[in-house]
């Protein structure tokens, strides 16, 4: 009778936290879609700063370079110090950042105002990404590429919907408005205070480095994993190269191509984005079940079918290609990440905060090439040179497999 009494609240105690498990990782995937619809409106500005401000395409890249090195280089610092010192109440500061930054972008009347608003955003973002990242591997309950796809969805879904927000709000009714957002990072802040308390209530669920290393059954080499960690990096170029070609400059493409309206493009940038959203969630949990590498096989190497008919297409096929695009590029990213934090144990917060901050990175410096590129050639020379990117996926071939036996 002692087992069945001493059972039974083990039972339900277990029950409760898988209940609260879930209710973080949702709060996490919310509060993620809240901070990437306020980041999302800061490219889906461009067309109206790059006429109010007389911007030429190098500039509208460096708002980009300003933003999302602000966001990288932090990311990785971030996750190292939030490693050995965890900060529970670290995500609604990191949100302050973005509130000021969005206030900032409304009343920015001048491109180097613009640069240090975007700036700000970025800072909040360098906080949030690695910080919320860790939550999610916490709360996974070792469902780790699920519960890093369900945190993904949420973003990529804001990131959708900031361009439609965009075409609704700022486009017809000018860039003050983009103050109105500022009640998102107000919300997404209230979200965050709760958040953690549970954080600061379970942080004995992160190992510490020694006890993972004793867990951890692959024994690569460190050279193996130096490697291993350099061909993810390239892919993450790749990947991310490409999506700063749709994130900052499809909109330009297709006026420019198919002399459609601002808010015609914003509406078919957002097409291409909820196809992101909608694909972001199929990266993790196949990768649970059939390995992240064959995952990161697909996702990326699969795009370049596609990529290579978008510069010869349509309008119509145009926006179907880019629907394919979106969806099977976007499972890539958390299949990634996870591999990755498979590859060095112990370290979720730093190497969060590295992908995370080298995918900002390399969308900035690539916006910022591909903007100096569209200058010199073309904006539709721009998506010829890049539909070979995809290419690099071949790369995928010489990771080693990490599935462990059950």
């Amino acid at each position: 009778m002692e087992t069945t009494f001493t059972e039974q609240p083990k039972a339900a105690a277990q029950q409760v936290a898988q209940q609260t498990v879930l209710s973080i990782l949702l709060a996490l995937s919310f509060t993620h879609f809240l901070n990437d619809t306020m980041q999302s409106l800061i490219p889906a500005m461009y067309p109206v700063l790059k006429d109010s401000l007389k911007l030429n395409f190098t500039q509208v890249g460096l708002i980009t370079l300003t933003f999302q090195m602000s966001a990288s280089l932090l990311q990785p610092l971030v996750g190292l110090y939030t490693d050995k010192k965890p900060q529970p109440y670290s995500l609604a500061i990191g949100m302050g950042f973005t509130l000021v930054g969005l206030v900032s972008l409304s009343l920015a009347h001048n491109f180097p105002m613009v640069l240090v608003s975007v700036g700000l955003v970025g800072v909040g973002s360098a906080v949030f990404h690695p910080e919320a990242s860790r939550l999610a591997y916490m709360a996974s309950g070792g469902k780790h590429g699920m519960a890093q796809s369900l945190f993904q969805v949420g973003g990529n879904a804001g990131s959708s919907l900031g361009p439609l927000l965009a075409a609704m709000v700022i486009v017809p009714f000018g860039q003050f408005h983009v103050i109105w957002f500022s009640i998102a990072a107000m919300l997404a802040i209230v979200v965050m205070l709760n958040i953690s308390k549970w954080y600061l209530a379970n942080t004995h669920r992160i190992k510490p480095k020694k006890v993972v290393q004793q867990l951890d059954q692959s024994k690569l080499s460190n050279s193996r994993v130096i490697f291993s960690l350099g061909i993810l990096l390239v892919l993450i170029f790749s990947k991310y190269f490409y999506m700063a070609s749709m994130t900052s400059y499809y909109t330009f493409y297709l006026m420019d191509r198919f002399h459609v309206s601002v808010q015609s493009a914003q509406v078919y940038l957002f097409i291409f984005l909820f196809a992101v959203a909608a694909g972001t969630f199929i990266g993790g949990p196949v990768g649970d079940r059939i390995g992240r590498k064959y995952v990161i096989w697909i996702s990326i190497l699969g795009v370049a079918p596609f990529s290579l008919l978008l510069p010869h297409a349509t309008l119509f096929w145009t926006a179907v290609l880019s629907v394919f695009i979106g969806v099977i590029l976007s499972s890539a990213f958390s299949a990634i990440l996870v591999y990755a934090q498979e590859l060095v144990p112990g370290k979720v917060g730093m190497i969060a905060g590295l992908f995370f901050g080298l995918a900002f990175g390399m969308a900035g410096v690539g916006s910022a090439l591909l903007g100096r590129l569209a200058d010199a050639t073309s904006i539709a020379y721009v998506y010829e040179v890049c539909a070979y990117l995809p290419l690099i996926g071949l790369l995928t071939g010489l990771l080693p497999n990490l599935e462990k036996k059950a």
